[in-house]
């Protein structure tokens, strides 16, 4: 009797048991380990959580706690930070104040130009505040171009990588003009032994010495073939351009933040007719100086789509600044930012320990975030009043950003608003799905490993099996 009662409780406690450890070992979907047993990358490599966006526990959690590289995903924290302590409206203002006397078009004074930490003024826009100079009377200055560049405690630091002029390498500036990019557009010019470039803007000052060659190979990855050098104030250009490709544009980062305003200053104030034979120099505008002109940002809510649709790192690390000189009431360092941030996630309740954070953008070594707190962050962006902004922001799976070109032959396609992220050895992915059945799930996978780079088809396929399956 004994023996047959103690069958029988085995019997009824196995189904809990197993479900109690299936529960305590969960799997990964079978597509996504197979996608990451082709690229050799250990589940020990992997944190991923999924979650219903309304729900508080998650449906799958592997290596949720696990502190990892985020990459570009680390943009949803400062991004929906500055969503929620500035407002979807906030804007950035740039402004022009002289210090003199204006007779006749002439100021016997200075021009200072004051930087608001704006991450989206233009070359278009910095166009526009110098043509309202002129038409307000303004047409020879005869003292200094004064740079206001305080509002950011942030020395330019060494580049990221061994591609210092490449666009993400730009460091942030409290008078950013146009990113501190040069647009070049090469034009072929069938039967011609060389390859035309057009630069814009282009800073008076700097010299480009066009030495590209026209070749007949495929279009293919036509920048391998360039080669570009900064030195001084000449920018080499070399290498060889395949006149298959027709017409292609390449940004980069040249210059210092002074001497690339100087150098656009000059050249858009002699296209509007102006004179400036003086010098530059950092500095303030003095107490009795007159402000004559200012030039608003986008709104906040258009700067955060630019960020994340397209991952532009310059921009990202202008919005972490912002939120300092915001806490600060004055010149903000990257310090000062990072208080910012610890501060309004313990107002919003939410402990993330393991967070490790340099500058905001996640072009960083350094910063650090575990899947678990990734998720919870979304969580509570979906439940506030700016869902709406801050999803809108995030690109669509086959439809545009830096998932344009991602799950096109799936069915997940535009049903996915996901944030990549992508360095040496990290490759992840945030964001939310719509499942077949029109619920919506919390997705992030976070993997750091030398052979990120492989992981693509897992993480799409973790998107693909959360669209069919849902929770």
């Amino acid at each position: 009797m004994l023996l047959r009662f103690l069958l029988c409780c085995l019997l009824l406690f196995t189904p809990a048991l197993a479900a109690a450890d299936h529960s305590a070992s969960p799997r990964l979907p079978e597509a996504v380990a197979r996608a990451l047993s082709a690229a050799n990358i250990p589940a020990s490599a992997v944190a991923l959580l999924v979650q219903g966006a309304a729900s508080s526990r998650p449906s799958l959690s592997i290596n949720a706690d696990l502190p990892l590289n985020p990459g570009s995903v680390m943009k949803l924290l400062t991004t929906y930070a500055a969503l929620d302590l500035l407002g979807p409206a906030y804007t950035w203002k740039t402004e022009a104040w002289i210090d003199g006397v204006l007779s006749n078009g002439v100021l016997e004074g200075n021009l200072t130009l004051k930087g608001g930490g704006d991450p989206k003024l233009s070359f278009e826009q910095f166009w526009l505040l110098l043509r309202n100079l002129r038409a307000r009377g303004l047409r020879e200055i005869r003292g200094d171009l004064v740079l206001d560049r305080s509002l950011f405690n942030s020395a330019e630091s060494a580049p990221f990588d061994d591609r210092p002029l490449r666009p993400y390498n730009v460091t942030p500036d409290a008078l950013l003009l146009n990113f501190k990019t040069l647009r070049l557009q090469f034009l072929p010019t069938p039967g011609q032994d060389s390859i035309a470039v057009f630069a814009e803007p282009r800073p008076a000052g700097l010299a480009i010495a066009n030495l590209i060659r026209p070749s007949q190979d495929g279009c293919g990855d036509w920048q391998a073939g360039l080669a570009t050098e900064l030195s001084d104030d000449r920018l080499t250009l070399s290498g060889s351009y395949p006149v298959a490709c027709g017409e292609k544009s390449l940004s980069l980062g040249v210059l210092s933040h002074p001497l690339f305003v100087l150098g656009v200053f000059r050249q858009l104030w002699q296209e509007l007719g102006g004179s400036f034979p003086g010098r530059l120099r950092d500095g303030t505008a003095p107490a009795d100086a007159r402000l004559v002109s200012s030039i608003a940002s986008p709104s906040l809510a258009e700067v955060v789509r630019d960020i994340n649709k397209f991952s532009n790192n310059v921009m990202a690390r202008q919005l972490f600044l912002t939120l300092g000189a915001e806490a600060v009431h004055g010149a903000a360092s990257p310090a000062d930012a990072e208080r910012a941030v610890r501060a309004w996630l313990a107002r919003k309740q939410l402990n993330f320990p393991e967070l490790v954070l340099e500058n905001g953008s996640g072009l960083s070594r350094r910063e650090r975030l575990s899947a678990g707190s990734l998720a919870r962050l979304l969580a509570l962006a979906w439940a506030s009043p700016l869902m709406p902004e801050f999803v809108a922001s995030l690109p669509l799976a086959a439809v545009d950003g830096t998932m344009k070109k991602r799950l096109r032959q799936n069915g997940a396609a535009g049903q996915a608003h996901i944030k990549t992220g992508s360095l040496d050895g990290v490759k992840t992915i945030a964001g939310y799905v719509q499942d077949r059945e029109g619920k919506w799930q919390i997705v992030v996978f976070l993997i750091n490993h030398a052979n990120a780079a492989a992981a693509q088809e897992a993480q799409d396929a973790l998107l693909q099996w959360v669209y069919q399956r849902g929770g």
